[in-house]
């Protein structure tokens, strides 16, 4: 057969925007809680996500373009996934700087960066943060393979297809003013093989279009063809895209910084019990809240899952909401209503009521978690008995006594907010919302910022004007104060290093062990531990010893940057020093 089609068909419409941009958006409910699984598909309901699935002749060139790198436009070779989500070539990785101002983390890997090639990100990502995405590379080999396959000898069809890259003025409807050659060629096979091959070769970017002419068969013909080799790519991809830990399709996959995939609700339980990765056992270096603002989903997967499997997760979502609402009565999490807890500190507890009772039973009997949230001392009208912010917290062990009673031990995983509470058997359970602090990289950025302005505003002054010197924080004592003051600049804390800041409260409860303060006794060192060094954890455990009010306690779980908290401790400790010194002036 020699008979070329007449109509040239232009590829689908829909595939003219890229599958890193433009994802459906999520509501805020899809973020919610502890129960409720992210969905980036948008809906939960396989009817109204349908529109998001792929058809193998419409979406051909969208089809390809999953595959494709956003910098050079080729077949993704060895992808690496950025902390922004997108993902690219290596080869395209830009080349690294050294990036100024950041005292924490500070390991080597992170003293490196470079700023994202694409226009959509544009920040600054570090170079321990850039991972090898070992399911992305899993899923571009089998394409690559099942593309192979027919492209040989034994499955080569009898027909091919014309394919023409689209100028992007006529896509537009505009009259083109490049002068350029229109890339043009016959391709063996139907659309979806001579797109690839286009890609292969170099001669499609990334964002162009195309239009096809089947040459030698009918539109049927190629049609069953497109079908065909779509089928079997979902088939064979399908296969990598179970989760490692719930061994389901991935609900809103994220990538970790050692490059394994997971669903974002797994990601949650796997830091519920460890920092590591179950695969590789390396330390996952993101939040244990780690919500889709400060760990992005990865694209690329969150574009193929949608466009291959959209009903399939809607269903999924769907699914998990429901499992994980039956047991509270359509809420999240059961809620004790009683004092302040902090992320990743333990707190003790004696329980008599017997509507705790039942609820820390009815916990035991599932994931061992529930909510703390601190009583509201002097409630307004129409405002709930507690405050609106809580700590997601873990069971470690629980020993019953003879008459019902029980004594526990918790550790506090994730801060959260309450959106809607109601009443269970007497306890309040509620929905909720998890509340994350910014990422890292936006940590860093914080720190660079502030320490940037204080270094320009410093250079303004008279330079005849002392100083401090280099590394100084402003926390030597004070002429003529005891030797156990601290003196801390409240006015200029910006321009104190995250690292210098906690430095400045780890040398304060220093001081105050050695005059053996009454909050900082034998027994609450056992309970808590020794006071960290980690800017992460102190504000948190200097919470759990320091006398100040719960108010101001509260203050810190609203707070989403440690270097904030950091500064708040900071202010705690001016205060307390402030007080001392005015006691001791004071006549007799």
């Amino acid at each position: 057969m020699s008979s070329t089609q007449a109509s040239a068909l232009p590829s689908s419409p829909s595939s003219s925007t890229p599958p890193d941009e433009g994802l459906p958006s999520t509501s805020p409910s899809d973020e919610t809680g502890n129960g409720t699984a992210p969905n980036p598909a948008g809906t939960e309901q396989p009817e109204e996500s349908a529109g998001l699935l792929l058809d193998a002749v419409k979406d051909a060139r969208q089809i390809i373009r999953l595959i494709q790198c956003q910098i050079c436009s080729g077949i993704l070779q060895d992808p690496i996934t950025l902390p922004c989500g997108y993902s690219i070539c290596k080869t395209c990785l830009p080349e690294t700087r050294p990036r100024a101002n950041i005292s924490w983390p500070a390991t080597a890997s992170r003293l490196h960066g470079f700023d994202c090639p694409l226009p959509n990100c544009g920040k600054e990502h570090a170079t321990d943060d850039c991972a090898f995405d070992v399911t992305l590379n899993k899923v571009v080999n089998v394409i690559k393979t099942t593309v192979s396959s027919y492209q040989s000898a034994e499955k080569l069809p009898e027909y091919s297809t014309h394919i023409t890259v689209r100028d992007q003025w006529t896509v537009a409807g505009l009259p083109s003013l490049e002068e350029k050659k229109i890339e043009s060629r016959v391709s063996d096979g139907g659309r979806i093989l001579a797109t690839y091959t286009l890609a292969e070769l170099g001669k499609l970017e990334y964002t162009g279009e195309v239009s096809y002419s089947s040459v030698g068969a009918g539109e049927e013909e190629v049609k069953k063809l497109d079908d065909k080799v779509f089928l079997e790519l979902k088939e064979l991809v399908r296969t990598e895209m179970d989760c490692q830990v719930c061994y389901a399709l991935f609900l809103d996959p994220m990538t970790t910084t050692c490059g394994h995939t997971y669903c974002r609700t797994c990601v949650h339980r796997i830091l519920d019990h460890s920092n590591l990765c179950p695969i590789c056992r390396r330390a996952i270096s993101i939040q244990a809240q780690a919500d889709r603002h400060a760990v992005p989903s990865n694209k690329r997967l969150v574009s193929m899952i949608n466009g291959f499997w959209a009903d399939l997760i809607a269903l999924r979502s769907q699914a998990y909401r429901l499992e994980q609402q039956a047991n509270h009565g359509g809420f999240d999490i059961p809620i004790f209503v009683c004092t302040l807890a902090f992320p990743d500190m333990p707190i003790f507890l004696h329980v008599f009521e017997p509507r705790y009772r039942l609820m820390i039973r009815r916990a035991m009997e599932g994931d061992r978690t529930f909510g703390m949230v601190l009583a509201r001392s002097t409630p307004s009208p129409g405002e709930p008995e507690f405050m609106e912010l809580g700590v997601l917290l873990r069971i470690i062990k629980i020993e019953y006594l003879f008459d019902g009673r029980s004594v526990l031990e918790a550790v506090g995983v994730s801060r959260f907010r309450t959106t809607r509470h109601g009443l269970l058997d007497g306890y309040v359970v509620a929905n909720i919302e998890k509340v994350d602090d910014i990422s890292l990289a936006e940590e860093e950025a914080l720190e660079a910022h502030e320490l940037s302005r204080a270094i320009d505003a410093a250079d303004t002054v008279d330079p005849e004007t002392p100083g401090p010197t280099s590394g100084s924080t402003g926390a030597e004592s004070s002429p003529g104060a005891e030797p156990s003051s601290i003196t801390i600049p409240v006015d200029s804390l910006d321009s104190i290093s995250t690292r210098e800041l906690v430095n400045l409260g780890v040398s304060f409860v220093r001081k105050m062990q050695e005059e053996s303060v009454h909050w900082l006794t034998s027994q609450i060192i056992g309970a808590y531990g020794e006071c960290p060094e980690n800017p992460a954890t102190f504000p948190w455990w200097f919470a759990c010893v320091f006398p100040v009010t719960a108010t101001e306690k509260y203050r810190l779980l609203a707070t989403l940057s440690v270097r904030e908290r950091l500064k708040i401790t900071c202010r705690w400790i001016a205060e307390w020093e402030a007080r001392r010194v005015s006691t001791r002036q004071a006549p007799p």
